[in-house]
This record gives C-alpha cells, sequence and structure tokens, in this order.
C-alpha cells in the first residue's frame, strides 16, 4: 500500500492512517490537494486497539458494508446487582461490529484511489511550523527525510505525538480501556451485552461485543482514579468470576489481549498555526461509550469545504483555522461535556447501591419504552434529559443536572 514516491513538498501531511486519518486524507485528497499520509507502523489496522463498533451514520459515510462481521439491534444492560435493562428492537440495526483491520485499510484506500499517498514505517521526529508552512523531520524506514507542508494534521490518537510537540494540551479525561478476544460465549444473536458495578468497571462499563464465527470481544473501561491502585486486569478477573455471571464466562477461551487508552474530553484549541488535531489526538472520544470513529468524522466533516479552499490559499495561521474550527468544535465540546455530566450523574458517580436503583427505574417498561424511542448512541444527552425529565424517581437529579449542564 506504500506508493514509493519522493515527493517532499505537500499540501496536507496528515500523522496517522488509521480511520479517521484516511477518511480526512480522502476529503482532502478529493478535493485536489496533495495529501501524504504518514502511518509508524508496517500495516494499517494495527494495533487493534478498539471494540469495533462503528454507528450507521458513521458507515454510511464510507459505505464499507463488506468490512462489517455482525450487526447489532441492541443492547442487553446488567445494573451491578442482576437487573436487566434490554434496549433496542430486532431487527433495527443500533450499531454494527468491523473488523478493524478490513475497515482501516478500506478506509485508507479510499483515500488513495482519490490521490493521496500513504508512507508506511514513517513518522515525525521534530517539526517548525512558519509563515508559509511546516517543516519536518521523519524517519522513513529507518531513514531520516525532511519534508514541507502547507498544514499538518494530526489524527495520531490518544498519545498524539503532534499535540505534545506543539503543547496543545490534554484531553479532560483518559480512560484506560482492555479488551480480550474470546470464543465459548453464549450470546443472544444480533445484540451485545453490558455489565456494571465499582468491582467489575468503577464508574463505566464492561462489554460483551459479538464479533462473528462465534466469536466475542470482552473488554472494559474506566478511569486511573476510579481504579484506585487496582489493574483493569484485576477487574476484568472480577467480571470473569462475578456469583451472578460467571456461569456465562465459565467456557470462554481467550484468542488475544488488547489494551489502550481511550481519550475524550475535546481539547480547548484543537489548532495552531498551520496545525490541526482531529480524532482521538484532540480528546474527541464519546464520554458514553468510547467510540471515537464517528466523532472524528464529525469533527472534520463540518469544516472541511472551508478548510479546503483555506488550503488552496495557503491561509492557515492560527487565527485562521480558528475562524474554520472554533464554532464547530466547540459546539462538539460543549455537547461531549454535557452527555459526560450526564453520564456521570446517572452512572459514574454513583456508589452500587443509588446505581441499582437507578437500574430499577431503567428497567420500567415505559421507561424502557421511553429510552428506545428517543435513545440515540450519537446523541446521549436527549435522552438523558428526556430521562431526568419524564421520570418521576429521577426528578430530584434534575436540578443538580442543570448546574452541571449550565457549568459545562
Amino acid at each position: 500500500m506504500d506508493a514509493g514516491t519522493t515527493t517532499q513538498d505537500w499540501d496536507v501531511v496528515i500523522v496517522g492512517a488509521g480511520p479517521v486519518g484516511g477518511h480526512t486524507a480522502n476529503l482532502l485528497s478529493t478535493r485536489g490537494h496533495r495529501v501524504l499520509l504518514l502511518e509508524e507502523h508496517n500495516e494499517i489496522g494495527r494495533p487493534f486497539q478498539c471494540a469495533g463498533l462503528v454507528t450507521p451514520n458513521a458507515m454510511k459515510q464510507v459505505g464499507l458494508y463488506e468490512t462489517i462481521l455482525e450487526e447489532v439491534d441492541g443492547a442487553l444492560i446488567h445494573g451491578p446487582s442482576g437487573t436487566l435493562v434490554p434496549v433496542g428492537t430486532d431487527g433495527t440495526v443500533r450499531t454494527y461490529v468491523v473488523c478493524r483491520k478490513l475497515f482501516d485499510e478500506a478506509v485508507v484506500k479510499q483515500a488513495m484511489v482519490s490521490g493521496a499517498t500513504l508512507w508506511l514505517n514513517s513518522k515525525p521526529i521534530s517539526a517548525e511550523a512558519h509563515s508559509q508552512g511546516v517543516d519536518l523531520i521523519i524517519t522513513r524506514e529507518g531513514k531520516e527525510i525532511t519534508i514541507s507542508t502547507k498544514l499538518l494534521i494530526g489524527c495520531d490518537g490518544a498519545h498524539s505525538w503532534t499535540r505534545r510537540f506543539f503543547k496543545m494540551g490534554r484531553p479532560k479525561e483518559l480512560m484506560v480501556g482492555f479488551q480480550t478476544e474470546v470464543v465459548g460465549y453464549q450470546y443472544r444473536k444480533r445484540w451485545l451485552e453490558m455489565y456494571s458495578g465499582s468491582e467489575i468497571a468503577p464508574g463505566f462499563f464492561a462489554w460483551v461485543i459479538p464479533s462473528g464465527n462465534d466469536s466475542c470481544r470482552i473488554g472494559l473501561w474506566s478511569t486511573a482514579d476510579r481504579l484506585d491502585g487496582r489493574s483493569i486486569e484485576e477487574c476484568y478477573a472480577n467480571l470473569l468470576d462475578h456469583p451472578l455471571w460467571k456461569e456465562r464466562f465459565a467456557g470462554i477461551k481467550e484468542t488475544a489481549r488488547y489494551c489502550g487508552p481511550v481519550p475524550s474530553g475535546m481539547i480547548r484549541k484543537a489548532y495552531k498555526n498551520r496545525v490541526l488535531l482531529i480524532g482521538d489526538a484532540a480528546g474527541m472520544a464519546k464520554p458514553t461509550t468510547g467510540g471515537g470513529i464517528g466523532p472524528g468524522f464529525e469533527q472534520i466533516n463540518g469544516i472541511v469545504d472551508r478548510l479546503s479552499t483555506a488550503i488552496g490559499q495557503n491561509l492557515l495561521s492560527e487565527d485562521e483555522l480558528k475562524s474554520i474550527a472554533k464554532s464547530h468544535f466547540e459546539k462538539m465540546r460543549k455537547e461531549q461535556n454535557r452527555a459526560r455530566s450526564l453520564r456521570n450523574l446517572l452512572v459514574s458517580d454513583c456508589e452500587d447501591e443509588e446505581l441499582d436503583s437507578h437500574f430499577e427505574q431503567f428497567a420500567k417498561p415505559e421507561v424502557i419504552e421511553l429510552i428506545n424511542a428517543i435513545g440515540d448512541i450519537e446523541k446521549p444527552v436527549p435522552l438523558g434529559m428526556a430521562l431526568l425529565k419524564k421520570v418521576p424517581a429521577f426528578r430530584k437529579l434534575a436540578l443538580k443536572a442543570g448546574m452541571k449542564m449550565i457549568f459545562s
């Protein structure tokens, strides 16, 4: 997949050839710009650090339905004491489970077909932004090369080199994620499962996601402060050994393990002079699910036309990027903060006893009906507000929620 070109002057250099980097490259290449994708690994889609869920809206943008392993209609959500809340409707797809390697490769291939160039085994080691562009020193196949670009875009993940090198801050939250690939778990077809409780995933949840050929992805996430000295692997073991659910996991056999960070909480300024951050590099993962592909796509989609014009005119100073990006990015950041506030209120800041009482309310038929009517994996705020407004047991939280929303 490496085109082998030695061109040293580019319109756009994108660091990171994941799905967000590939999609960004495709959008800009389609608009006629000379785009270079830098990928530090020797293949696309490795290492795999994600649950592999792609929402219908994100999938529609790339059309890569051939990479789907499973369609998911809903979630079976378990409270700490076992209360079950089924959310979804048979036959109505809520999300897709994809083979991330095939998906990532296909997104990058779309960019290359549109004219982008890919360099594997390549990463930046130094950069200098000036009035006319960015000069980069990169290593490619172990050799140092100097290249230049009008615009540098960091799509290089949670520990973004671009973000760190240009001192652009940190995401508000950095969750720890852990996942295994297993066979032998008996699951309901087209449904994923979620488990909660302080011993399993403090403040968050664990998941079992069907991934095709009778295999599943079992994982969980939390934050370092909520883990309080425990390792994420300990929580995973607690899930497998939990008295309520251990029989479900008794017959599983692991085939792989993965661990990685989940950055959520968009940095305040995802732009500097001739530098832009997109996706996980900017802290775009959803605070409610950890998904980052959809928000990354939304982030670049909202500015790509104006950005393309600016690239063509070579008007890419910090002030010019600010005028292009600030309004869209700020809207996304506020929505993310609101979702986090509601998540904390209803789930993350609750002890198990309080969470159990919430699940008793969630499990009521009229509340499940409300969740299914309003719930949207990409837009959790309207659902959270509806729950606070329409479920009597949650009304006492409404004032507290209002204050959180005001100051988020």
